[in-house]
């Protein structure tokens, strides 16, 4: 694709990414949206492939001094991703990582317990999963609810984003069986230059999401 590919808003990226999917012949028994911007997207792959829609988070784990350079992240289950460059590159300290895992997969469960509410655990094992966000920059986080789908023996991870740089998506195809990207520009600064409209999602708006039938 061409750097200039651009999306109007989160849903119609998502409807082109349903799209992309039933061209390709995905079939997918669950899509999972990480919030809170991949919700408006996730709603659109829902319906685009007949599948019903959750949630998976993870939270990013920054590092000393600098909170947004990612060393890692970790999912609401616990599932960790590490960073391994950036471990021998700044000498991360193990008790560090370890005490910010421990901070930051409470905050991911508190924020998957607050989306989810009742609803039942999610159940993997054995499963095609479609994994959407609006967009993957570092992929940290994208790599933390890889993992933990992974632990939880889903049978096909399918990641499907809009944009993303293409040394991200090569790390990332690495770790699914398929990724689904509509735009791997070299000249990438950040996921909301690609969009007209980029407003944050709030946390309210996003539950709405998965509501909708």
């Amino acid at each position: 694709m061409t750097d200039s590919r651009r999306f109007h808003d989160r849903a119609e990226a998502g409807q082109q990414l349903g799209e992309a999917l039933r061209e390709r012949g995905v079939e997918a028994d669950l899509v999972l949206a990480i919030p809170r911007g991949g919700l408006p997207l996730g709603r659109a792959v829902a319906d685009a492939l007949d599948a019903p829609l959750d949630v998976v988070v993870a939270k990013k784990i920054g590092a000393p001094g600098n909170p947004e350079y990612a060393i890692g992240a970790v999912a609401s289950n616990g599932s960790v991703w590490r960073n391994e460059a950036a471990f021998a590159r700044r000498g991360i300290d193990e008790e560090y990582f370890e005490r910010k895992r421990r901070e930051e997969a409470e905050n991911a469960r508190q924020k998957a317990d607050r989306y989810r509410g009742d609803r039942p655990e999610l159940e993997l094992a054995g499963k095609t999963v479609v994994l959407v966000d609006d967009g993957v920059a570092t992929g940290s986080t994208a790599m933390a609810c890889v993992q933990q789908l992974r632990d939880g023996d889903a049978d096909r991870i399918v990641l499907a984003v809009p944009v993303g740089p293409p040394d991200t998506v090569d790390e990332l195809s690495a770790m699914v069986d398929e990724v689904v990207c509509l735009a791997t520009p070299s000249s990438f600064m950040g996921v909301g230059q690609f969009y007209d409209h980029f407003e944050q999602v709030q946390d309210e708006e996003a539950m709405t999401y998965l509501d909708e039938e």
